[in-house]
């Protein structure tokens, strides 16, 4: 049953997202030029081409040339492998001013971000827009309710904590969009066929339950290499899941759904998901760069195997 009451034209939401990006573009390009200008930032001149080369591509990569684009990406680059990305002035609010606006707001702090995931969920399954700009739309709700609660709380404010969580997770901002075109370049070159040909010398024919455990763990290491399920199952699809699983009979929908939970497995144990695994400990200033990982390791393993056997089982 289709859920989507609210239908957009086609033309109509791709205008709407690509003015998500533009918003996205534009505000990092602040963030660009907000270090450029701070000369307490060691290696603000770094920061500044990067930030500003990632929101070009972001607000204006439609409408670029490919290789323009492409050149972008390049000089994007340069600065975080010479580790010239830095944070500068830090304009955080105090320890003191945080607990007065705590005490006189409480626990209502948390109706705004409740907002942006209710509006990112109602327009995933009652319209045909994407949920992105659903996610926009409740941070633009949740901004005018946190305008409310406080009269600091200032357009200025907004866009100076957007440029300080920016410049706390750094570079590790365009991993997802790199991993996502990874998975897209992997496939157009081929990379499920050459699988396909090594596993076909292991995996004995026609035996599922062999192919269903080399499939799931095959997704959890090529998340792990790839840092985002989505773009490692179409590789791992083409190369294990459709010759030695779903060729034999398996139902599609359960192995589909258990490849993808398999594939999050991989997510909780690779530094390459930066915004599960790295971002958490930019944000909270973690002393261990890898206690993310290192607390999920196991759970990662025990919901690994839950998921084969329940792939087996059920297929």
């Amino acid at each position: 049953m289709d859920l989507k009451f609210i239908q957009i034209s086609a033309t109509l939401g791709n205008n709407l997202l690509e003015a998500v990006w533009v918003i996205i573009g534009l505000i990092t390009i602040y963030a660009g030029i907000k270090n450029l200008l701070d000369k307490e930032n060691p290696a603000r001149y770094g920061t500044a081409i990067f930030w500003c080369s990632f929101g070009i591509v972001c607000a204006f990569g439609t409408w670029l040339p490919a290789k323009v684009s492409g050149l972008l990406v390049i000089i994007m680059c340069i600065p975080p492998i010479l580790k010239r990305v830095k944070s500068g002035k830090e304009s955080g609010p105090t320890k003191e001013y945080t607990q007065k606006q705590y005490s006189k707001i409480g626990m209502k702090i948390f109706i705004p971000a409740l907002t942006v995931a209710i509006c990112s969920l109602l327009f995933a399954l009652f319209t045909n827009i994407s949920s992105m700009v659903g996610v926009t739309v409740g941070v633009i709700i949740s901004m005018i309710i946190l305008r409310a609660y406080s009269s600091d709380n200032k357009p200025a404010v907004f866009l100076n904590d957007s440029e300080r969580f920016l410049s706390m997770m750094g570079p590790l901002c365009m991993l997802p969009q790199l991993l996502g075109a990874l998975g897209g370049v992997f496939t157009a070159a081929g990379v499920g066929e050459v699988i396909a040909g090594l596993v076909e010398n292991v995996v004995p024919k026609g035996n599922v339950n062999v192919g269903i455990i080399v499939f799931a763990i095959g997704m959890a290491l090529f998340t792990m290499v790839m840092g985002n399920a989505f773009a490692a199952i179409t590789v791992m699809t083409v190369g294990i899941g459709g010759p030695f699983v779903l060729a034999y009979g398996a139902d599609p929908i359960v192995v589909g759904m258990l490849a993808l939970t398999c594939g999050y497995c991989g997510t909780l144990c690779t530094p390459m998901a930066a915004n599960f695994n790295i971002v958490p400990v930019a944000i909270l200033n973690m002393k261990d760069r890898w206690g993310v990982i290192k607390n999920q390791v196991v759970v990662a393993g025990i919901m690994l195997v839950v998921q084969i056997c329940y792939m087996i089982i059920f297929k």
